[in-house]
């Protein structure tokens, strides 16, 4: 990735890195904030950054960068699948959901917190776990929507009168009456 920022943005390249010392710094705060997704991904996103703006990106465009290479696997915005997730109706996991990824990061936030707390507090905690579900799949992991569990299917036959009589006895005897 720097060295395509080298090679496009020569000059800038050079004034905002004189050194290798301060380089390197900045490679290490790079890789921290950009670990959560794969090396094509990164690279993606760097090319869309050298054909979209003439000046070198800053990290923070680089990761907006990286998040628009999200829509491409069908991943909302991170605020829009909040929103998708809060305004939700129940039964949750019967809903059509956008993605995965938004469904368990709401599951693991908590439905109830999402509905009940404001958006100052419970964003931040929806967006972490959006996160986590994100690099998932930018690592090749298909998510799914766990079924709800289904309720038996089995017919009742009423009991005989003699076995209901049996039963009512022994109730009888177990309560006392």
């Amino acid at each position: 990735m720097f060295a395509l920022f080298r090679l496009n943005y020569h000059n800038q390249y050079y004034a905002a890195y004189p050194s290798a010392e301060q380089l390197n710094q900045i490679k290490k705060l790079w890789l921290e904030s950009l670990s959560v997704y794969p090396v094509e991904h990164i690279l993606k996103g760097a090319r869309h950054a050298i054909e979209n703006s003439e000046y070198l990106p800053t990290l923070n465009r680089m990761l907006e960068c990286c998040q628009q290479g999200l829509s491409d696997l069908g991943l909302p915005h991170p605020h829009d699948a909040y929103v998708e997730a809060c305004r939700a109706a129940s039964p949750k996991s019967a809903q059509a959901w956008s993605h995965a990824a938004v469904y368990l990061a709401g599951r693991d936030s908590d439905w109830f917190f999402l509905a009940n707390n404001t958006e100052r507090t419970s964003w931040p905690v929806f967006k972490a776990h959006y996160e986590q579900y994100c690099a998932r799949v930018l690592r090749g992991e298909t998510l799914e929507i766990p079924r709800p569990a289904a309720l038996e299917k089995h017919a009742a036959a009423p009991l005989a009168p003699e076995e209901q009589l049996a039963h009512l006895r022994a109730l009888r005897e177990q309560t006392g009456l």
